[in-house]
């Protein structure tokens, strides 16, 4: 059996967007940012994206990668979670409500300004996770390109303010845990809700179902039926990649040069949405009688995915950082996909299609 030039030519692909993911997934872990194993070969996919060396990522294997990231998330859950929020409800109301509200209101100031088509600023905006939004906006009809571009700044942004912090307050750092005893059975229970759930919910036509239904089941069997559900570091890291990969193949030349253009005011809103979270994070820490980290970690936008990995490094109250991010978080998926037609509902019109005809090249 021969092999052709072409065959030839997709393998030495795979093998430069293998290679560069390893090189900027470690730089990234070097320079100590969360999310690496997704950033790096993000990354590395918009750079052969925009050459026009991208390779076509399986659907298959995107909608699974999906519904590994889904358990994930699920399996940071846990009943302290929910009794940590009913023991302070006003400050867990509070606390999610205020960061919630200045993240609208910075998303509907960018919709308004006509820099970003559709609801794009919105979903960009939105303070879940960063992962779920970015797969959650395309279902609602944003550009998922660019919302990564803002979901992944702002976490960047994030993180890089929580370690001045940590070095400001003398905030020691947790001793990083590599080794992993993992039960078999809760390995495969784990494999078998994240690809058979991101099956069903693609075949369901679930809005993010190939994320959001592994999610669901994921929580029910950890809290309704109490079984152990664990994942490799490996199998993460390989999922990682693959929506890394799926998200930065969409980038185009044109989306690029739009995003390097946007970039300023882009950064504008990102910031003063820190800033203002970081004045809810004063006084959430007297209210709750928290450390500042904590309180800042707590109230932070950067995502409840990227916070946990923050805090999972970081000497800080986690049990009340996690409650905190994972309870905006739910408000986001329920509120969301609402709160994005309605703001974004008044600035549609001729100034948003020119936009997308913008970034298109048209």
């Amino acid at each position: 059996m021969r092999v052709g030039p072409s065959t030839w030519l997709v393998a030495g692909r795979w093998g430069v967007l293998a290679l560069l993911s390893l090189v900027f997934g470690t730089l990234l872990a070097v320079l100590r940012l969360p999310a690496a194993p997704l950033l790096g070969p993000l990354g590395a996919a918009v750079v052969l994206a925009t050459r026009g060396s991208a390779v076509r990522i399986p659907r298959w294997a995107f909608l699974g990668a999906q519904g590994v990231v889904g358990v994930m998330i699920a399996s940071y859950l846990s009943a302290s979670i929910f009794h940590e929020m009913a023991a302070s409800w006003p400050v867990f109301v509070a606390g999610t409500f205020s960061t919630l509200s200045a993240a609208a209101l910075l998303g509907w100031l960018l919709t308004r300004s006509r820099l970003l088509p559709g609801n794009t600023a919105i979903w960009g905006s939105s303070p879940g996770a960063a992962t779920v939004m970015t797969l959650m906006a395309e279902s609602y009809g944003a550009d998922m390109r660019l919302v990564a571009f803002m979901q992944y700044l702002r976490v960047a942004c994030c993180a890089v303010i929580a370690a001045v912090i940590a070095r400001v307050a003398g905030t020691p750092s947790a001793p990083l845990v590599v080794a992993q005893t993992l039960s078999w059975q809760g390995t495969l229970l784990a494999l078998v809700i994240a690809l058979a759930g991101s099956a069903l919910g693609t075949r369901l036509r679930v809005p993010a179902g190939g994320l959001l239904v592994p999610m669901g089941i994921g929580m029910a069997a950890r809290l309704g039926a109490h079984l152990p559900i664990e994942q490799p570091h490996l199998l993460l890291v390989a999922a990682y990649a693959l929506v890394g990969w799926g998200i930065g193949m969409r980038f185009t030349p044109d989306v690029l040069a739009y995003a390097g253009r946007v970039f300023p005011r882009v950064l504008g809103s990102i910031l003063a949405l820190i800033a203002v979270c970081g004045g809810f994070a004063l006084i959430l820490a007297r209210l709750a009688h928290v450390d500042l980290l904590t309180a800042y970690l707590a109230t932070s936008p950067g995502g409840a995915d990227s916070v946990s990995i923050i805090a999972s490094t970081t000497k800080v109250d986690m049990p009340f950082v996690i409650a905190m991010q994972v309870a905006r978080f739910f408000c986001v998926l329920v509120t969301g996909p609402g709160l994005a037609r309605f703001l974004s509902r008044r600035s549609s019109g001729k100034g948003q299609r020119d936009v997308s005809q913008e970034i298109h090249g048209k």
